[in-house]
């Protein structure tokens, strides 16, 4: 997808990038993430590559970090978008909001014992 992205649109600016790759390469980097996520360091380092590759096509933010590049495209690194999507998901199964057969042996309901 970053090589379509690539061939197809030689300069491009911030909002148009980011309009491309949420719509072509997120989708493929973050598909199943709660069921797969990647826990080896080689595993998750191929998969944020991506996303390293993906904010070089930004010209004008081509010489900056990688760091840099995510600030100044309002992106997250992927996984602290997994970490979200984690808990996001043990939310859901802790309050009922989900097909209880995801998770049958943990528990229900979970009243908070602070006050």
């Amino acid at each position: 997808m970053i090589g379509l992205i690539k061939r197809n649109f030689m300069y491009m600016d911030s909002r148009t990038f980011i309009m491309l790759y949420k719509a072509l390469v997120h989708p493929h980097v973050e598909y199943a993430n709660s069921v797969w996520s990647p826990y080896k360091k080689g595993y998750i380092e191929a998969n944020e590559k991506v996303q390293k590759r993906a904010t070089k096509l930004v010209i004008s933010l081509k010489k900056l970090p990688f760091i840099e590049r995510l600030l100044q495209l309002n992106l997250r690194t992927l996984k602290y978008r997994r970490l979200c999507g984690d808990t996001i998901e043990v939310h859901k199964i802790l309050h009922d909001m989900c097909d209880s057969s995801v998770a049958p042996e943990l528990p229900r309901n979970v009243s908070s014992t602070r006050q």
